[in-house]
């Protein structure tokens, strides 16, 4: 049986997840400071103060954009300290790992419960409650967090204590933000040998270099020029970034991730809210390198004009 829920941040996981939960019956919150965000919802969902939802629900599910965030919205929800009656605490934001154990103990410490449970299956997976949830926290806090992460996902994979499932999240998208390049230069590497890229990705997803990136990503948003999925840029740089970041606080060296941060962040300065798939666009690399070329000859010209 699930409770008051109250999803804190109603942004594109946050609002699909909040739609989930109400049509499961559930009764939902929603808390958001952005203006006129109830009227994403048709009036659907009650949307209140972050104190008020506090008061009413026995679940805040969080969906925010880090650590940070998570951490002010705890302080400011009453959670990190005496004065609240025990609140579970599930936060799905992608988060530092070493921040979730701290704020995990702070939060049990004031007789709360917190998991972490940072998910894959984008907007489409919180709209349709088939997300996929890495989930970390003691195992009670597991146990009471079961029903409500029932409703919202298709698959719960409990992988360790607190911080775990920012951890198992942030290997996931790393090894997604590698996949991309590397298929993106595979596509590269079909095209300039004639080959049809549908019929090349037909070949290798019958054989060992398959992967969800080859199998979904670039068929659905590749291939097909739509570019939608609903995940920008600006979010897989932040992510694999901490993922090096978070690597390098445990003393390991992670070279491979670390290249491929520097290429999402030359993508991201670019263009950060763009579809993350566009890693995988060749057109767009070829562009930027014919502009690249462009601007050298430029360049050249306008030396030689100064030596004149």
């Amino acid at each position: 049986m699930v409770g008051t829920v109250a999803v804190v941040g109603l942004g594109n996981m946050g609002g699909g997840m909040a739609r989930t939960l109400l049509r499961a019956g559930v009764p939902t919150l929603g808390v958001d400071p952005v203006p006129g965000v109830a009227e994403r919802f048709d009036g659907g969902l009650e949307v209140v103060a972050l104190a008020e939802a506090v008061r009413r629900a026995g679940t805040l599910v969080l969906s925010l954009p880090g650590s940070a965030v998570v951490e002010q919205v705890l302080g400011e929800a009453g959670l990190l300290g005496p004065g609240v009656d025990h609140r579970l605490v599930v936060d799905t934001s992608t988060s530092d790992p070493l921040a979730t154990r701290r704020l995990a103990a702070a939060t049990a410490a004031a007789g709360h419960a917190l998991v972490d449970a940072p998910v894959s299956g984008g907007p489409a997976g919180a709209e349709s409650g088939t997300l996929t949830v890495f989930l970390g926290g003691e195992d009670d806090a597991v146990a009471e967090a079961a029903p409500v992460l029932q409703v919202l996902a298709g698959r719960v994979t409990h992988v360790g204590g607190p911080g775990a499932g920012n951890v198992a999240k942030l290997v996931n998208n790393m090894l997604c933000a590698v996949h991309l390049q590397a298929a993106g230069e595979a596509l590269d590497l079909g095209r300039a040998a004639g080959l049809d890229p549908a019929r090349l990705l037909e070949a290798v997803n019958g054989a060992s270099g398959r992967s969800a990136v080859t199998e979904v990503n670039l068929p659905r948003w590749v291939l097909s020029g739509s570019f939608d999925s609903g995940f920008p840029v600006g979010l897989m740089t932040r992510d694999v970034e901490l993922a090096v970041s978070t690597a390098a606080g445990l003393g390991v060296d992670l070279p491979l991730a670390a290249g491929s941060a520097a290429a999402w962040r030359e993508l991201r300065d670019e263009d950060a809210a763009a579809d993350f798939n566009r890693m995988a666009d060749r057109d767009r690399v070829a562009e930027r390198g014919r502009a690249a070329d462009r601007e050298r000859v430029t360049d050249r010209e306008q030396e030689a004009g100064t030596s004149k």
